[in-house]
């Protein structure tokens, strides 16, 4: 695990690549089901990799195949007592876990989700307090980092929440579409995705997953790195406030609309 090069806003599963007779290192999402990467190779669909350890060197081998396109699989140990098989294929979604013992390993998961929690909590916890408002703040509403964003579709009104995820439709930069589910809580920024997104890289659309109307703002950039922003809506006091989010993958930044500014504050955010 590599916990400095993060992919999907968390520590990322390292690993050196050969494809032909280049070389390479690439990082893998660790959230099972993600299919997000960064890698220093320009690797192409249906291309078939070679994955070896970044310590030792050894070829990491499986005797299992891809049960969906039958290519070889590339098998890791985790630490919850199983394997974790993907496809060596580039593009393939080909992957399964395997537990040794299911009931033990069970026991771990729930541990493990409890001190992760935890974790958070205090991690939320341990977020500097703004410091003292002057005047012109002291009537502003203050959204406190780790808020719940009941969050809603600006055109036709409907919820982006599902399963205590904030789900939008988005299209890459290779004409995929899929989902991305975000973390509803203010200033926790988890992420999971259906299709590979590029980290460091805007996606090329963000729409509704009810109306599929676009939610990129012609008018609105990311105020810390200028890509394009979406608009979501969001509720705040008795009222619904626009909300924007950045459109490249990785990055942080978030804020409102300028009038919405005159009465609401987001804590320790990015853009105030």
């Amino acid at each position: 695990m590599d916990e400095e090069q993060l992919v999907d806003n968390g520590p990322s599963i390292k690993a050196n690549i050969r494809i032909e007779d280049r070389y390479g290192t690439i990082h893998l999402s660790s959230i099972y089901s993600s299919y997000n990467y960064i890698c220093s190779l320009d690797i192409r669909p249906h291309e078939v990799a070679e994955f070896s350890c970044p310590h030792c060197n050894g070829i990491i081998r499986s005797i299992s195949e891809c049960k969906v396109c039958k290519s070889p699989a590339v098998s890791f140990v985790h630490n919850f007592g199983g394997i974790l098989n993907i496809c060596s294929r580039v593009g393939c979604k080909g992957h399964t876990i395997e537990f040794d013992d299911l009931e033990d390993a069970l026991k771990k998961i729930e541990k493990e989700y409890w001190y992760l929690e935890g974790k958070e909590r205090a991690e939320l916890e341990a977020v500097p307090k703004s410091l003292e408002l002057n005047e012109s703040e002291e009537h502003k509403e203050v959204i406190k980092t780790g808020s719940f964003l009941f969050s809603y579709c600006p055109e036709c009104k409907k919820s982006l929440i599902e399963a205590n995820q904030l789900k939008l439709k988005i299209v890459n930069d290779d004409e995929q579409k899929g989902y991305v589910m975000l973390s509803p809580y203010l200033n926790v920024f988890t992420t999971k995705c259906t299709i590979v997104l590029t980290e460091g890289k805007p996606v090329k659309e963000i729409r509704c997953p009810h109306c599929d109307v676009s939610l990129m703002h012609k008018d609105k950039n990311c105020e810390e790195c200028g890509s394009s922003a979406a608009r979501i809506t969001v509720s705040a006091r008795s009222k619904f406030i626009d909300f924007y989010i950045c459109s490249r993958k990785g990055c942080k930044w978030h804020g409102l609309s300028a009038a919405d500014m005159n009465d609401i504050r987001l804590e320790d955010s990015l853009s105030y």
